[in-house]
């Protein structure tokens, strides 16, 4: 039997990975990160040059009626977000992944691999499942086609005639999207766990034993979220960007919500679920609506919180990784974020009916704090889209030297845990240009999610 990405059972995806992150840096990006740092710099040095007068503006602005109210409403904010990021500091130094269990000890698992217009990617991707040092006798592949137009059914059909029995595939009559071809495979699934991998993404050998294992050492595990990194980072900017973004979101965020065993959510390019858990939420999750129009998108989410719901824990699995490809181009980028901050609009809402109720056994609290942290960016969006547009009018060099001073101060944070994480100071100093890319060129995604939150569609698809 052919091997079709390079021996993988010799050769790790991860190390791949970070083989690839050690390439030397393009023109262009080096053009990009000298001109973040010379314009943050230069922000220090105006408001250095020009403190008097900037002093004098806020002098002025504090006489006015408005000027101490808003004063002390940044104060208070600020102070919320500092005790939060320290909070969040506390429950990430608690966190310890699991480490895998012995193959006897390994449940039955059956991986689920949604498809759509991915071509030779989800060729690739069965082959890395394949290829996991997961027992084969425990391990079932389901592929599922949502009507793709372009080849990804040749490449299924050549995955099944490599691999014979040990993948079962079906094509989708049309396509019904995402959450259709995963409620597919929940169906006819026979695993005792279910894995969900997205048909771009290339797992560890390791992985699927090291997702599958918290659900034996705790029996009120119910879901478990995989640590997420970017697969084509060296082919773009754009990737290069997220890069230091999903570290942080992932192995910062997410690991301080595991201590408290409350992930707000499972990610789609790697989640597992405990069979039961998924059965007892699945006409639900599959019938779901929002203001009246059947759900699309945030599928993930939406089974996240159910899970949650039903009173059961969910985990994060640092130790359990997934290369999955992000978007290159701007548009397909902020319509990513899009459908991210609509799913975020609408689970927050549902999340809310329950997680302010005795949803399950020990303390919520933390549970709540993390809820309410996202509801605080969804209530302050129009607000602070306001401020930031009259600032501008008022005073445009200040409003730029705030904001620039303000990202080098936040970002360095995730510069400092990217590097303290991956041990890359190379790769950890596009946290800047990332910021401040997505100050300037993103601040209306939430505002407009929030306005759009019942609009359907995949938009990247």
């Amino acid at each position: 039997m052919s091997n079709p990405i390079n021996s993988p059972q010799k050769r790790s995806p991860l190390l791949d990975f970070k083989k690839r992150t050690k390439n030397p840096l393009r023109k262009l990006d080096v053009f990009v990160l000298l001109g973040t740092f010379a314009l943050m710099f230069g922000a220090i040095f105006m408001v250095y040059k020009f403190q008097d007068q900037f002093q004098k503006i806020h002098l002025d602005r504090m006489k006015t009626f408005w000027g101490p109210s808003l004063m002390n409403v940044t104060m208070v904010l600020f102070i919320i977000q500092i005790a939060f990021l320290l909070y969040v500091l506390y429950l990430y130094l608690r966190y310890k992944p699991i480490t895998s269990v012995s193959d006897d000890d390994l449940p039955t698992c059956t991986i689920i691999v949604p498809a759509y217009n991915e071509g030779q990617l989800v060729h690739q991707t069965l082959w890395s499942i394949a290829n996991s040092d997961y027992p084969a006798e425990k391990l079932e592949i389901i592929a599922v086609d949502d009507g793709s137009k372009d080849d990804t059914w040749n490449w299924m059909l050549k995955a099944k005639e490599e691999l014979g029995s040990r993948v079962t595939i079906h094509k989708q009559p049309e396509n019904k999207g995402k959450r259709h071809a995963l409620y597919y495979g929940f169906n006819k699934g026979k695993g005792e766990i279910f894995i969900t991998i997205d048909s771009d993404s290339i797992v560890e050998r390791d992985t699927l034993r090291n997702m599958a294992s918290p659900f034996v050492n705790n029996e009120k595990c119910g879901a478990v979220a995989g640590n997420v990194k970017v697969l084509n980072n060296q082919s773009a900017m754009i990737p290069k960007m997220l890069n230091v973004s999903f570290v942080f979101s992932f192995e910062f965020i997410r690991s301080a919500q595991s201590a408290l065993g409350s992930v707000l959510c499972t990610p789609g390019a790697l989640a597992a679920y405990r069979r039961e858990a998924v059965l007892n939420c699945l006409p639900q999750w599959i019938n779901q609506t929002f203001m009246g129009k059947p759900s699309d998108i945030g599928e993930d989410r939406a089974m996240t919180n159910m899970i949650l719901k039903q009173g059961y824990h969910v985990l994060f699995q640092r130790n359990a990784y997934v290369l999955t490809n992000t978007p290159e181009k701007f548009k397909g980028l902020y319509k990513m974020f899009i459908r991210w901050e609509r799913s975020n609009v609408r689970e927050n809402i549902m999340m809310s009916k329950f997680a302010f109720k005795d949803f399950r056994e020990g303390s919520k609290v933390g549970t709540r704090v993390f809820l309410l942290n996202q509801w605080l960016k969804v209530i302050m969006a129009y607000p602070f889209l306001l401020l930031m547009l009259l600032f501008i009018v008022a005073n445009p060099i200040m409003f730029v030297c705030t904001i620039l001073i303000s990202v080098f101060v936040f970002s360095s944070l995730q510069v400092l845990f990217y590097n303290k994480s991956q041990r890359s100071i190379l790769d950890s100093i596009w946290a800047y240009p990332y910021s401040i890319f997505y100050t300037f060129t993103l601040f209306w995604i939430t505002p407009y999610a929030i306005a759009t939150a019942s609009r359907r569609g995949w938009l990247t698809r």
